[in-house]
């Protein structure tokens, strides 16, 4: 009996094994079936490239069509989250404090949330910030650095023309050039595809940071592509306005603040409290890697770009979005709650962070207009030197705090963090206003002007909308179809542009 019993153990044991090893067959096919179509794409391409920089993203569409397809997909504009989304809304209309708050510099003219990268170009065309050049004698109102993140055209002008000749230009010397949208060449080397980021500046950053990009893991690489452009960065004044990042003491807020401080430097003057002040761009990588996401080494694209399934082909899904609008590919992954659960946690953590900045919005507001206040009853320079010292040191927090967009759920604890900091230094200016002015016999409260909305806002700092709109509009209609019909002549784009 105990011999047949061992006999029957033997027979299942080789049964098993027999199992098992079909199984492993069949998976090991299975991958090597997937890395034969995906070693085929590349050595059977349609379209092969010679040049590591092709602007014309509709080249790539034959030999990669599922990335091509979902590329185009960020001309979708449907998607709607509690905070932001896909659509274009004015920021300055739900916050006006903000038209007082940036005075002075382009951003009160028009500020709004981000779309697609489909529709990056003709955002930066339309938007009152780039002024509206050959309009009734206008001139550039920014340099051609303002390009750089625009899509693939830059690079190659780049290389054509020298990096420090292009960032010397004016931003409408290159309007009939740049007519490919953010796509494959900012972030792949069209010859092998391999993920590479194209701005030269990343690379200047790291190694005056005593690194080499070049360098870096796939992984890091992953979020180095959006690194290039999602940051915060500079103009060099006395250098014709070539493009930094200043990285080189760190990547927090305090850390970029002590650089500019280390060189003097300052974006403009506001005209009412005259504040030398940091304008901070959007510096979502820096933000991000504050964040336990970025410390875990969740890469950009994990979240923005997750992975698809197709025919037996896993690519990387190209839509670039709001990781809430795939839950089920993106946090899902590595969170076991429900969608609903996890996407509520995400809005707790934002709406603490933009309940709190709305009271900042109003604080920094009117430590500007008051120390205006402070100026017109004959306050000196070195009674109101502490008073800019904090609107700068406020301001530069509440901007590196939020103008990322996304750093309300990147880093929350790090944004309240700066929010927190910015407000304790905007009621000191206040306080301290309120000392210089009694001193000048003035002891009660300051008038406050009505900025409750966009409008009132923009006329009390002295914006002509309805000028500024006109002029912007004669330049869509006038301008813009001469570049693009230009560029058609010069081969610059293989379809219609967006």
């Amino acid at each position: 009996m105990e011999k047949q019993l061992k006999k029957w153990q033997g027979w299942l044991l080789f049964f098993c094994a027999m199992t098992v090893v079909f199984i492993l067959g069949l998976i090991c096919s299975s991958l090597l079936e997937r890395r034969a179509e995906v070693a085929s794409v590349f050595n059977n391409r349609r379209t092969p490239m010679t040049d590591s920089i092709v602007a014309q993203n509709e080249k790539f569409a034959k030999d990669f069509p599922r990335e091509y397809e979902t590329w185009a997909m960020t001309e979708d504009t449907t998607f709607k989250s509690l905070y932001n989304g896909s659509q274009e809304e004015d920021v300055l209309e739900a916050h006006p404090e903000l038209v007082v708050i940036w005075d002075g510099y382009a951003f009160s003219r028009e500020y709004n949330t981000p779309r697609g990268h489909r529709h990056c170009l003709d955002d930066l065309r339309k938007i009152l910030r780039t002024g509206s050049p050959g309009i009734n004698g206008a001139t550039d109102l920014q340099p051609a650095t303002c390009w750089t993140c625009k899509g693939p055209d830059v690079p190659r002008l780049m290389r054509e023309k020298g990096v420090g000749t292009f960032y010397a230009g004016q931003w409408s010397d290159y309007g009939a050039e740049v007519m490919n949208t953010v796509g494959c060449s900012d972030c792949h080397d069209a010859r092998t595809m391999d993920i590479r980021p194209a701005r030269p500046a990343l690379y200047e950053a790291w190694a005056n940071a005593g690194k080499n990009a070049r360098k870096a893991s796939h992984q890091e690489m992953r979020s180095l592509v959006c690194a290039q452009c999602h940051t915060e960065y500079y103009f060099e004044k006395d250098n014709h306005n070539y493009l930094r990042f200043p990285q080189d003491k760190g990547l927090t807020c305090e850390d970029a603040e002590a650089f500019y401080d280390s060189i003097g430097f300052y974006d403009y003057i506001h005209p009412l409290s005259k504040a030398r002040i940091l304008k901070a761009q959007h510096p979502g990588y820096e933000i991000y890697k504050q964040g336990i996401h970025g410390q875990r080494g969740v890469s950009c694209a994990d979240c923005h770009m997750p992975y698809r399934s197709e025919g037996g082909v896993k690519y990387t899904d190209h839509h670039i979005t709001s990781p809430l609008a795939n839950i089920d590919r993106t946090c899902q992954t590595c969170h076991r709650q429900d969608a609903e659960t996890l996407r509520q946690n995400v809005y707790d953590r934002q709406k603490k962070v933009y309940d709190f900045c709305g009271k900042l919005d109003k604080e920094l507001a009117y430590a500007h207009i008051e120390a205006k206040f402070a100026w017109d009853k004959g306050a000196t320079e070195s009674e109101m030197a502490k008073v800019l010292d904090d609107i700068r040191k406020s301001q530069w927090r509440w901007d590196y705090a939020m103008a990322g967009h996304g750093s309300a759920f990147h880093a929350p604890q790090e944004v309240m963090r700066l929010l927190a900091d910015a407000m304790t230094y905007a009621k000191d200016a206040r306080l301290q206003i309120a000392r210089v002015v009694a001193r000048h016999g003035y002891t009660k409260p300051i008038p406050l002007p009505d900025i409750s909305t966009r409008a009132k806002a923009a006329r009390y700092v002295g914006l002509d909308m309805p000028k500024l709109r006109a002029q912007k509009r004669q330049f869509i209609d006038q301008v813009v179809p001469r570049w693009i019909e230009q560029a058609r002549h010069n081969k610059r784009f293989e379809m219609k542009p967006m």
